[in-house]
């Protein structure tokens, strides 16, 4: 499965993925630092990749609707920092496989990890 990891989660968040197996790959590796999200989103449809972000513009299913793209995991921690972002996606890896969130929208927080499908 192909997923990007967008410039606001540390790399190691990439690396978490790809020793799972994935595809993975940062919106920093690939020169994209800075973008706007509108010109971000077109190269992720293009690609279709998961996204994996931090950003809750992400996160707007007016924008994003969930069964219109490869999926969307937007990690939203309680505190700042690198740690609380890694510990999100780390659980987030302990309790599915990035294959069952393909289209969805997915929430991490502290308390839960909520999936948002089509209407």
């Amino acid at each position: 499965m192909r997923i990007k990891v967008d410039e606001d989660l540390p790399a190691v968040v990439a690396e978490l993925l790809q020793a799972q197996g994935y595809d993975s790959v940062t919106v920093i590796d690939q020169g994209m630092g800075g973008w706007k999200d509108p010109a971000l989103w077109q190269v992720v449809q293009k690609e279709e990749r998961f996204l994996v972000t931090a950003d809750k513009g992400f996160g707007d299913v007016r924008y994003y609707p969930p069964g219109k793209h490869a999926g969307v995991l937007l990690l939203r921690p309680d505190e700042h920092g690198i740690r609380p972002l890694i510990e999100l996606m780390q659980k987030v890896l302990t309790h599915y496989r990035i294959e069952a969130l393909q289209g969805l929208l997915t929430v991490a927080t502290p308390r839960s990890i909520r999936i948002r499908r089509s209407r």
